[in-house]
């Protein structure tokens, strides 16, 4: 079975899509100031401090 031409506009949105992909993954953030040391302590949605999770 053949396959069907991609339609102009489709073209133009996976075009464009790659474009915002290539812009977000650019961007680098400068390194938080007064932040907690270790890893991030909202990785499961919580918040650890001094040994004390508490939920958002």
């Amino acid at each position: 079975m053949a396959e069907k031409p991609i339609p102009d506009a489709a073209k133009r949105a996976l075009a464009e899509a790659e474009a915002r992909r290539k812009a977000a993954a650019a961007k680098t953030l400068p390194p938080e100031e007064g932040g907690p040391k270790g890893p991030e302590p909202t990785r499961f949605g919580d918040w650890e401090k001094k040994g004390i999770a508490s939920d958002f």
